[in-house]
């Protein structure tokens, strides 16, 4: 699904507080409302953040090939790496997912509610169902499909069983912590776009 366009207040290249915010060939980030961008983290060409996502420290959203969706309340957290293919896999997370330190997404979509372990790798053309939890370190090959409620393990990955009712709310859940820890940064004044953004026109 094709990102909007930004409007003309998105047009920015944004050093701030260690984090960049960086158009590249006309394509502008879109960043909603309470956004929390953590020092070092980089958000490159065509990105949509939704409401209430935050970017960690050091994470890369590099989307100058084609785009890279963040739904509302998602969380990517430090060290995550999320890039695509060449106008041929765009990468889509829905509302409420978490992505755990060290991941890597390229060009795949991952459904509602979901949590990404530490470490793992998703590559181009998988799907993650609504709710499943991809365990640490798994590598999830190209066109993998996990239904929902999945979860997902092992090198490659494989889909061993459906999540029990409390590691469904345990997925989903993380989200909502990620949520009340970006406040809390939010308040002190770190990553708060509003206070950081420098302004810049890219014509």
């Amino acid at each position: 699904m094709p990102v909007g366009r930004p409007c003309d207040s998105f047009r920015r290249s944004v050093k701030g507080y260690g984090m960049s915010v960086i158009s590249f060939e006309n394509k502008v980030p879109e960043i909603g409302a309470r956004v929390f961008l953590a020092p070092g983290a980089v958000v490159l060409g065509e990105v949509f953040l939704g409401d209430d996502v935050s970017i960690w420290f050091n994470v890369i959203l590099r989307a100058d090939i084609h785009w890279i969706r963040v739904g509302a309340r998602s969380n990517l957290q430090d060290g995550v790496i999320v890039h695509v293919e060449n106008q041929q896999c765009a990468t889509l997370l829905e509302d409420e997912v978490s992505v755990g330190h060290g991941a890597i997404l390229h060009g795949c979509t991952i459904g509602s509610g979901s949590l990404i372990g530490m470490g793992a790798k998703i590559l181009n053309d998988a799907v993650i169902g609504e709710g499943s939890l991809v365990a640490a370190g798994a590598v999830v090959r190209e066109g993998f499909k996990a239904p929902p409620r999945s979860l997902v393990v092992g090198v490659p990955a494989v889909v061993k069983r459906t999540l029990t009712d409390e590691e469904y709310a345990r997925a989903r859940g993380t989200a909502m912590n990620y949520l009340r820890y970006k406040e809390r940064y939010l308040i002190e004044g770190l990553g708060d776009e509003k206070m950081s953004l420098e302004i810049g026109d890219d014509s």
